[in-house]
């Protein structure tokens, strides 16, 4: 057997596919770079110094000394330090590097503030509540770290994929020497070798998911949305079906008594005092609404007392989950609650007079003793501003909502048509949303369930994504794999949208990784060059090879430029 022997050395050629990786795995490194750049941008927004106030006077310290309890002063054009209460003054917050809004947020006495949030023009003293890494952005910067770092499903498999693909490319390159050395040709076989190698390295498989990941992360978190991990991302994009609670989340969550009624000897007012009394022992935001409602005058109408309603001492006072309480006034057991508590008790009513304020929308307390009504108040609560809007967008996207409350199905109903929800579950008690959350996937959807992560905790984790509403400054709500920021229901479309694109960048990542190599590995084995006598140069491999991952981190930093 005669071989045929190079004509040239390939010194040049070895130093120009070194040249071109090094190159390609600089321009990798920068691109890779800029993917993480929402982590650095965050980090940017954390205030370094404070102005406290400490015995009438004030002091400018770091940022790490701030304690909870101290009184923080923030002049006009200042960040925001730590996160706490507005105890003086008046202004306007620019949240958006938080949450992605750009018109500023009025805030006055008792409201939030949030560490690195702007303060546009007013003074203000506020009481620090959480400092440190209890932040708001800390907790925002912890997660995105976390999500970024973590693997999606589609990632793993990615994963398997280039274990089994290394050895295979060792083998075609060897396979490809031993075909090219047994037909006399040692320089093809050479060649042929080197450039399977080169050109099969699986960098730009390894980078087609996670820099994916890694922009769009960042990307919801400038945007208010916040991803617990990357398994979590890919889930939200297959959704079809969102159900919502509808309190705090679709409503205000701000519920204002609108009427009162007595059915008995007991005047309106006696009627009010007693609820009250029984309502100051709850946390419900209904009972939240009675207890103001006596406090207030101002609430009551002009021709109310100027004075407060009396509450009483209440006496063995009961939760009646779901349905309402109980509590013994007097020597005398009173009930306050719902239609369920109503109809349990086998309580006579007036059918029609209770229709009349729940098909305007209102959620009616009774006030129930022994088999008799009392009286009862009814209760508005408004949509949010943003809710028929986002309703709207999510329908477009062609995905079915689905609203679930303890009121009865005439309040329900009004809420579903102002929002445009197609379908409601009225008279839910709290044990049965998850139930129901299983009911729709077994009907063969994949649903993403919105609550604020309190009392439909069980829910949010039964539904393939839990969807969690903050309104204040905690962010971990372990129940759930998204949060969005301020209670913002638009945010529930764009993050599906995110989501989307994101899945849509990864698959271009991989299908290009794969096309590339499928292309690339026979014409660097030379299966072109028996018929044209075409090779591919190891030079040219490399520089091919370089060029693919750095298409695939350019391919995902494109998810930057999404407007969500």
């Amino acid at each position: 057997m005669s071989l045929k022997l190079p004509e040239t050395t390939y010194f040049d050629v070895v130093i120009v596919v070194i040249g071109f990786i090094k190159f390609g795995k600089y321009l990798e490194a920068n691109s890779k770079q800029k993917t993480g750049q929402a982590i650095k941008e965050l980090l940017k927004l954390s205030a370094k110094v404070a102005l406290i106030e400490r015995s009438g006077k004030e002091i400018e310290i770091g940022i790490d000394a701030v304690q909870i309890g101290d009184t923080v002063i923030v002049k006009p054009g200042a960040k925001i330090p730590v996160d706490g209460k507005i105890i003086e003054g008046h202004t306007s917050i620019d949240e958006s590097m938080i949450t992605g809004e750009p018109i500023p947020v009025d805030k006055s006495i008792g409201d939030l503030v949030t560490s690195g949030t702007i303060n546009n023009q007013g003074y203000i003293k506020f009481r620090a509540e959480k400092v440190g890494s209890s932040t708001l952005l800390s907790q925002i910067i912890k997660m995105v770290e976390n999500a970024q770092g973590s693997k999606a499903p589609i990632e793993k498999l990615a994963d398997t994929i280039s274990a089994y693909f290394v050895p295979a490319v060792l083998g075609l390159a060897l396979l490809a020497f031993l075909i090219w050395f047994l037909s006399g040709n040692l320089s093809l076989a050479i060649s042929a070798f080197v450039g399977i190698l080169v050109i099969a390295c699986p960098c730009a498989l390894g980078l087609a998911t996670p820099t994916a990941i890694i922009v769009g992360v960042g990307k919801g978190a400038q945007n208010g949305i916040l991803v617990k991990d990357a398994e979590v991302l890919e889930k939200l994009h297959n959704i079809n079906t969102v159900v919502f609670d509808k309190t705090g989340t679709i409503t205000t969550g701000k519920p204002v008594v609108s009427t009162v009624i007595s059915t008995s000897k007991q005047s309106e007012e006696e009627i009010i005092s007693i609820l009250a009394s029984l309502e100051k022992q709850s946390a419900h935001p209904l009972a939240q609404a009675i207890v103001n409602y006596a406090h207030h005058p101002s609430l009551r109408g002009a021709n109310a007392t100027k004075q407060s309603i009396k509450i009483h001492t209440i006496q063995n006072f009961k939760d009646i989950p779901g349905k309402g309480i109980s509590g013994q006034f007097k020597n005398k057991r009173y009930l306050a609650g719902n239609m369920t508590l109503l109809k349990e008790h086998k309580v006579d009513y007036d059918e029609k007079d209770i229709k009349e304020y729940t098909s305007k929308g209102m959620t009616p307390v009774f006030l129930i003793s022994g088999q008799s009504l009392l009286g009862a108040v009814f209760i508005s609560d408004t949509l949010k501003n943003e809710s028929r809007q986002a309703i709207s967008d999510l329908h477009k996207m062609g995905v079915k909502t689905v609203m679930l409350t303890g009121d009865d199905h005439d309040t329900a109903a009004y809420i579903a048509r102002e929002a445009g929800i197609d379908r409601i579950y009225a008279q839910v008690l709290p044990g049965d949303k998850a139930r129901i959350i299983n009911q729709i996937k077994v009907e063969g959807n994949k649903v993403a369930m919105v609550g604020d992560g309190v009392n439909d905790s069980p829910a949010l984790a039964t539904a393939d994504v839990g969807i969690a509403m903050s309104t204040g400054t905690d962010v971990a709500i372990e129940s759930a794999g998204i949060t969005l920021l301020h209670g913002d229901l638009s945010k529930v479309e764009k993050a599906i949208k995110l989501s989307k694109q994101t899945m849509r960048t990864i698959k271009q990542n991989l299908f290009w990784a794969f096309f590339y190599n499928v292309i690339g590995i026979p014409v660097a084995a030379g299966i072109l060059y028996p018929l044209f006598g075409i090779i591919l140069n190891p030079a040219i491999a490399g520089a091919a090879m370089a060029f693919s991952s750095v298409s695939v981190v350019t391919n995902s930093l494109r998810l930057k430029a999404l407007k969500l």
